[in-house]
């Protein structure tokens, strides 16, 4: 289950000027080696665009994630757009000026001009040579662009996503008011008489019965049908198991956890029921198990780079009030790399899909934190997000503090 992101993705920055929006998680400082290319100021060195593509001309005020839905119809394909532009080397900043290949046909109109017009996005204008220009001035203690160049590598699997679950109270479970009722197995044993099962129970366990832990291929029953508004084809992510999570450090119940089980597809639709086939499976699924609407969601792209160093860790005082592990996903205390985990923070936050952060455990008072590792942001939802732990150098444990890399 996700959600739309309430803040930006990316963040642009203006030419000259600071960050227009305040940038997602990951993306509070910019690249260095801001440089002008034409007539505006870039950190990247954007190529020619190759003969016959089409090609976007980036505007003050566009996100990935904005243009991912104008283009593609999705704001989370944002990494096939960002895996186009390959130039881009940190996909939270993208610059006014600079070219976006789209892959397709887009309106004809001159971006650079309209945005140079005075109008809502309008750029800063930039002078000629010799006009006394001069680039922004150049940020310290920030990784060399060059340091993280190379193709961006997904940072999980979609397993990862679609086989782990989500966190929410009862009264967002929307969507869920379709259940799973049944199965072809609930009618393939015998119909024994009482009498026969009198005799032979004791003996050979209980007689008729149905199949559990279903899996894919398997053919169920849903509680609803053309009446309800089903449709033929459609797709429905199978929720199973719940449990409360209380959070690790205020020790309050802060919603449920709702595991994913599969997958299924309606077959056929009648007026109050529907017959429907399990298409993907992450364990066993149960009758009784409720429906939400599937949707897709692509493995976030990312370039990691190097840990923070272990002789400079965030202040103490950061990370009092900073995010925390919240949860993991299969019951383990001591957690290590791929495992993964809940966070504390989600869209209201402007976490987003793609940030990463560094693990810490606080210390005794007067010592600094220690750096556990980094872990990276799969999906989000309203209040939390899934997250896979990528590095760690010693055990991570529900409650560990998190810090924006």
């Amino acid at each position: 289950m996700r959600v739309r992101l309430a803040g930006c993705v990316l963040a642009t920055l203006a030419l000259g000027t600071t960050a227009l929006a305040a940038p997602a998680a990951g993306s509070d400082r910019p690249p260095r080696n801001l440089h002008q290319v034409g007539n505006h100021w870039t950190a990247w060195d954007p190529p020619t665009p190759a003969e016959g593509v089409q090609v976007y001309t980036i505007v003050r005020g566009d996100t990935l994630w904005d243009l991912a839905k104008r283009f593609f119809g999705n704001p989370y394909l944002w990494p096939q757009l960002w895996e186009k532009n390959q130039y881009i080397l940190d996909a939270h900043w993208i610059y006014p000026g600079d070219p976006l290949v789209t892959g397709i046909q887009v309106a004809p109109v001159d971006n650079l001009a309209a945005a140079t017009s005075g109008g809502p996005s309008a750029l800063v204008p930039i002078p000629a040579p010799g006009e006394g220009t001069a680039p922004p001035p150049e940020v310290k203690n920030v990784e060399s662009s060059a340091k993280t160049a190379g193709a961006p590598i997904p940072l999980g699997a979609e397993s990862d996503i679609y086989c782990t679950g989500f966190i929410a109270d009862d009264q967002e479970l929307q969507g869920s008011n379709y259940t799973v009722v049944g199965s072809e197995y609930d009618v393939l044993s015998p119909a024994w008489d009482k009498a026969y099962k009198r005799a032979f129970s004791g003996k050979f366990g209980l007689i008729g019965g149905t199949r559990y832990n279903l899996t894919v291929g398997d053919i169920l029953y849903v509680d609803a049908g053309s009446r309800q508004g089903l449709a033929v084809h459609s797709l429905w992510t199978i929720i199973g198991g719940s449990r409360a999570v209380v959070h690790p450090v205020s020790g309050k119940i802060i919603g449920r956890f709702f595991e994913f089980s599969g997958r299924l597809r309606v077959l056929t639709v009648q007026e109050n029921v529907s017959i429907a086939e399990v298409v993907h499976a992450c364990g066993g699924i149960t009758i009784g198990s409720r429906l939400i609407p599937w949707e897709p969601e692509p493995v976030p792209l990312g370039r990691p780079t190097p840990q923070r160093p272990v002789n400079f860790p965030a202040a103490a005082e950061k990370l009092e009030s900073a995010p925390v592990v919240l949860l993991a996903r299969d019951r383990i205390i001591a957690l290590g790399q791929n495992s993964i985990v809940f966070i504390d923070r989600g869209a209201d936050q402007n976490v987003t899909p793609g940030d990463f952060y560094t693990i810490y455990r606080l210390n005794r008072p007067g010592l600094p934190p220690v750096p556990l590792g980094e872990l990276a942001v799969l999906s989000v939802q309203k209040h939390t997000a899934l997250a896979r732990i990528t590095e760690s150098r010693f055990p991570v444990y529900l409650g560990d503090r998190l810090d924006p890399k």
